[in-house]
């Protein structure tokens, strides 16, 4: 099991982007919440594989979403009070 916290920065919205990842996460837990400053902040959990896959099609963003940057860090144990992706 691993842990991912993704910060995606460019033109997409939050529960826009939480429908487009309930989609793409299977077997993939976690939460989606926008920024302040725009940016939209996932964090997902699950099998190593999995995790990698949904955070790689982060880095090119669903069909509506123009991404110009994600940032990858590896997540602290922490609050979340955003959004659950998981169905």
């Amino acid at each position: 099991m691993i842990r991912r916290r993704v910060v995606v920065d460019g033109r997409v919205q939050g529960v826009g982007f939480r429908e487009s990842c309930r989609r793409q996460a299977r077997d993939v837990s976690g939460w989606v919440r926008n920024l302040p400053d725009r940016r939209v902040e996932a964090v997902f959990e699950g099998e190593a594989d999995a995790v990698e896959a949904i955070v790689e099609w982060c880095r090119h963003g669903p069909p509506w979403a123009t991404v110009t940057a994600v940032q990858v860090y590896v997540e602290e144990s922490r609050g979340e009070d955003g959004f659950t992706i998981r169905p």
